[in-house]
């Protein structure tokens, strides 16, 4: 689920993937939003009733004023009947999702963690008002059009009673950004919450129950039209089978997903200018190129470009993309995470932090498991350093001492005395472990590959005193930070663990493969591919991630399907489907290239998450 707080409004327009299509599918689309409403009235009859559910923010009232005054114009009678009436009363649903949430500022300042709720929609539901729902339903006047809209209308106990199912989607990013401009209230309340309790609130339940939901509609055939709804004015329908003709084409190519950029305080300008980026960003702190629940996936229909979140995709497509034993292992969560963080030119280092355990995050936040990273070091300027461990001398209750200090008086701390470091320079990988302490410092953009993408579970243990752009203290987690961080990952058990030299396990006539990252605790291994004109790999039934870490532009293509290919730039990622087998990397232009590829790792399955 997606916790982005605050995503910059801007589209990539770049990294849309272009399968083959058959011309049935193309020509099943429907574009424009009065268009798509008119083609939804033509399946209904005398006395049909139509679900319109979706995904969290999706305007529902707007999809059904549109139908309405579609079916108003061919003669038609309708009446409109609100889901939202069967939630159980506010006040029960403060009790039943408010519990999983925190409340205790001296451990969550800023009040960002909670439990997730997996009661699912029905949970939500009071029986009696849904048996009422029910007969309302069943009863309309004669030749009236039954229009039931609001979220989790297509739960399992209502749908026998539709004749047409609508799924209406918003990616993450636009479901954020409604949440900010006042366009959304939580599920069952009648006023909103503040903005960052909102989307705290939404985590924990809101889009917990939405992805659940729509993983079953649309892998079971639970929908009859699937509708892209970002764009109210602009939205874009397929009839299922069409749908699944895209998602199942797709899932055959390369595939690159389209960008989330975000600002911060010790954000950088190196993506800013590589990518265009506006001129109105402050800075570029974090590209979410391959953040799962975040991201989304821009595919070519014909002459229209169709969105759609990139959770909706791997779900519905999972074996095909990630490989059976992933499905298995990871419940079809796609279970690496990848962003670059740019502090390139910017004003600091990123905050000196860690991140939570399996069993902490199982116990506290009913999470699927541990929150691991690692930082591939991509390009540097002047002094630039990787802070990960800490030092052999460390005095380290002296640091808790000094970190309390700065939270409660605000006195600074020389974390130079505590906090071991790395020189950054192109080409370095460490591993980060849960648990272990870290930051990456001034001047670098950093490749960031983690594990699951689960909570904002960053425990920040010093910020430099710093204020966010709203002219608060940022959060520290001084607590939380003692309770997860890992003591004895010194200098010494970091250099000979998780920032190790690479190892050469493949050479051929082509090129060289090595492992520049791979240890027990982590779950994927990191690779990096070295050649000049092209190189071959097979991904022999798992995923892999590739990423352009040196050179101008590469194809990825399929060597038993050579139209199936994706063309990258510097700093692109592109994922090859597990189902892709045999394929191909190859040089677009003149200096030599280095891939850097992530994995899951021989026995990932026997790995506990």
């Amino acid at each position: 689920m997606s916790f982005m707080y605050n995503p910059f409004p801007y589209d990539d327009p770049k990294p849309v993937n272009r399968p083959r299509l058959e011309g049935r599918t193309v020509n099943a689309l429907v574009t424009g939003s009065p268009k798509v409403f008119a083609h939804i009235a033509s399946k209904l009859s005398g006395g049909a009733v139509v679900a319109l559910d979706g995904y969290t923010a999706a305007d529902f009232g707007r999809a059904a004023n549109l139908l309405r005054q579609q079916l108003h114009v061919a003669g038609r009678k309708t009446r409109v009947l609100h889901f939202r009436d069967c939630y159980k009363s506010e006040e029960k649903l403060w009790e039943l999702v408010d519990r999983h949430l925190s409340w205790d500022r001296s451990e969550d300042p800023t009040l960002l963690f909670g439990r997730l709720y997996k009661g699912g929609y029905e949970g939500l539901l009071n029986p009696r008002k849904v048996e009422a729902f029910r007969w309302s339903v069943q009863h309309p006047e004669d030749g009236t059009v039954t229009i039931v809209e609001g979220a989790g209308c297509l739960v399992q106990a209502m749908r026998d009673l539709y004749d047409v199912k609508v799924w209406l989607d918003v990616t993450p990013k636009e479901s954020i950004l409604r949440i900010r401009r006042g366009a959304y209230v939580n599920l069952g309340m009648e006023a909103p919450l503040t903005t960052p309790l909102i989307i705290r609130r939404c985590y924990y339940c809101d889009f917990e129950v939405a992805v659940h939901l729509r993983r079953e509609l649309l892998a079971g055939g639970g929908v009859d039209f699937y509708v892209e709804s970002d764009h109210p004015e602009d939205m874009k329908l397929l009839p299922y089978d069409a749908f699944t003709e895209v998602m199942d084409s797709l899932s055959t190519y390369p595939f690159r997903c389209k960008p989330v950029y975000l600002e911060g305080v010790w954000g950088g300008t190196y993506v800013k200018k590589l990518r265009h980026l506006p001129d109105t960003m402050r800075n570029c702190a974090w590209v979410f190129d391959l953040i799962p629940m975040e991201v989304s996936i821009l595919v070519q229909v014909g002459g229209t470009v169709v969105e759609f979140p990139f959770s909706t995709f791997f779900m519905k497509e999972g074996t095909a993309v990630l490989g059976e034993g992933c499905v298995n292992k990871f419940g079809g969560y796609f279970p690496i995470r990848f962003n670059y963080d740019d502090s390139y030119h910017s004003t600091g280092n990123m905050s000196i932090q860690c991140h939570s355990g399996s069993t902490y995050n199982k116990e506290h936040y009913d999470e699927l498991g541990r929150q691991d990273e690692s930082y591939y070091v991509v390009a540097t300027g002047h002094d630039a350093k990787t802070f990960i461990g800490f030092r052999d001398d460390a005095d380290i209750p002296q640091f808790f001492r000094d970190i309390e200090a700065a939270d409660t008086e605000h006195k600074p701390v020389d974390y130079m005395k505590y906090v071991s470091y790395e020189e950054s320079r192109p080409g370095l990988q460490v591993m980060l472990p849960a648990g272990t302490i870290h930051s990456s410092g001034r001047n670098q953009v950093i490749l960031e590959i983690g594990s699951l993408t689960v909570g904002s579970y960053t425990y920040k243990m010093y910020d430099y005193l710093r204020l966010d752009f709203d002219g608060k203290q940022r959060p520290i987690h001084t607590k939380l930070g003692k309770l997860n961080v890992a003591t004895d990952r010194t200098t010494s058990w970091i250099r000979s663990n998780v920032a190790v030299p690479p190892r050469l396990v493949r050479e051929t006539p082509d090129g060289k493969e090595f492992v520049v990252g791979e240890h027990d605790l982590l779950y994927f291994s990191l690779r990096r591919l070295e050649f000049d004109r092209r190189m071959e790999d097979d991904t022999a039934g798992r995923f892999h991630v590739l990423t352009l870490v040196d050179g101008e532009r590469v194809r990825v293509r399929s060597l038993d399907h050579p139209e199936k290919c994706y063309e990258a730039d510097f700093m692109d990622l592109v994922v090859v489907p597990a189902s892709m087998g045999r394929y191909v990397v190859e040089n677009l232009g003149v200096e030599p290239i280095r891939i850097h590829k992530t994995m899951l790792k021989d026995g990932f399955e026997n790995d506990e998450l």
